[in-house]
């Protein structure tokens, strides 16, 4: 996220929170999908992070990319650390080891989505080629120990840190030595949210599966095919993971609410300032906790948007449904994972689809299976099939989706050609990991310059 929201309107009401969800219902003509990637910036000379400061460092692309694009700094403490587009281009911006964030704007097709991704990674190949930096696609840094990975200076970060291990086992990894793509969408009504959240959080797994990217970790392989996803399992439960109230009948905006209101606070805005509250959940603000503690300490909606933006579920609402599985990769993952999502959701028989399909899947069993994914890839078991098999059945459903959009590109073609690295990856019955890992193993001799090179965009 660039940057947190202010909005100073006081909280009067639980049926304003869950108006403020409401408020991003949209007519299906109106749906649009918004695309984020991170990546990780390395020295090219040696294959170390890229520190914050320095001639060579993640402040020096900022600086030169916001005069390049005219974008708008966003500033924390003194320090750049992002960019927002000043007509709705989306924004840039930093997680906290320094992985390098485009979070795109709201578009129509899946062609404007490479268009815009290739346009971003020309601009920031441009400005750090000749600083000697590289960007690499791949869902965990493959060298870094969590001591050799740079911190970038934002306030919310600071809090995070220091609240992370008290919660879980593996969330300054998150932070630290992750990287993702994601994909924000559009719903027309509380029953379409309540659908699309159901099919994504079921469907969650097949994705961490189809995107696993993440076999190395500290110079090594780490026995997993997505390390990112693995570390998900303990960050802090209290706040990510599935949502079991989201798989019974009745699911709605108010008991996402409810659910949120209970989830530790990471931060308040006041005056410019952020102010650690990860001791009370917003329920206890509401009801005075911050009293004395504060300036200002009544709620208003800017912390309501903030705290939407620091729960974690593997389907996160806010305005818009992000769907949060994937582990970052290549230049075709970054339009592959939208594509796949946009083609089940955006599709009315697609959607149906897609919920008759695993209308009968249990919490019970999509937790077992969302545990099994990280090590095993495309082969974890589900009842007496795979997610081979499972994704056999559902991106032909994604394709025929898109293929129904019709949203064509000049030459005619449909976005269902965006879904090739996934149907690659079905034929072969390998994931972008197990490749990583025959050749690590075998061509490349072990070297991590040869690993470097092939996943430098």
């Amino acid at each position: 996220m660039a940057r947190d929201t202010t909005d100073l309107t006081p909280i009067r009401s639980l049926d304003e929170l869950v108006d403020h969800i409401r408020a991003g219902e949209k007519p299906v003509s109106a749906f649009r999908l918004g695309t984020e990637h991170e990546k990780f910036g390395f020295r090219l000379a040696d294959l170390s992070p890229v520190p914050y400061e320095g001639e060579d460092g993640i402040r020096r692309i900022l600086d030169e990319l916001q005069a390049r694009t005219g974008w708008e700094a966003i500033v924390d403490d003194g320090r750049i650390i992002g960019l927002a587009g000043g007509s709705g281009e989306g924004a840039i911006s930093l997680e906290p080891g320094g992985q390098f964030e485009l979070s795109g704007a709201p578009l129509e097709t899946l062609h404007e989505t490479l268009a815009e991704t290739e346009a971003h990674l020309d601009h920031v190949k441009e400005i750090a080629g000749p600083l000697g930096i590289g960007f690499l696609g791949i869902g965990a840094s493959p060298l870094w120990t969590l001591a050799e990975t740079p911190v970038m200076p934002k306030s919310r970060y600071n809090i995070m840190k220091r609240y992370m291990p008290k919660v879980g086992t593996r969330g300054l990894d998150m932070m630290f030595r992750t990287s993702t793509i994601q994909v924000n969408l559009d719903f027309s009504d509380e029953r379409d949210m309540a659908r699309k959240m159901r099919v994504g959080l079921k469907l969650q797994p097949l994705a961490s599966a189809l995107f696993a990217n993440s076999p190395f970790t500290e110079g090594k392989p780490n026995g997993f095919l997505s390390w990112r996803s693995g570390v998900w399992l303990d960050v802090d439960n209290q706040r990510s993971g599935l949502l079991p109230f989201a798989f019974e009948g009745g699911f709605g905006y108010r008991d996402y609410v409810e659910w949120a209101l209970d989830v530790p606070m990471y931060f308040v805005m006041r005056e410019g300032r952020y102010h650690d509250v990860t001791d009370i959940t917003f329920r206890q603000m509401l009801d005075g906790a911050l009293k004395g503690r504060v300036p200002d300490p009544e709620p208003n909606m800017g912390d309501w948007a903030n705290h939407l933006s620091t729960v974690f579920p593997d389907v996160r609402l806010k305005r818009f449904l992000e769907m949060r599985g994937a582990d970052g990769g290549p230049l075709e993952d970054i339009v592959a994972l939208p594509a796949f999502w946009c083609g089940l959701l955006y599709d009315d028989q697609a959607l149906d689809e897609a919920e008759a399909l695993t209308a009968d899947w249990s919490f019970e069993e999509v937790d077992r299976l969302r545990s099994a994914v990280p090590r095993l890839g495309l082969h974890a078991p589900f009842r007496e099939e795979t997610m081979l098999s499972i994704a056999r059945r559902v991106v032909p459903i994604a394709e025929a989706g898109l293929e129904r959009r019709a949203r064509l590109d000049s030459a005619g073609r449909s976005e269902a050609m965006y879904l090739a690295p996934l149907r690659a990856r079905i034929d072969s019955g390998r994931t972008a990991a197990d490749d990583l890992l025959a050749r690590f193993e075998g061509e490349w001799g072990g070297r991590f310059e040869a690993l470097f090179a092939h996943l430098t965009y």
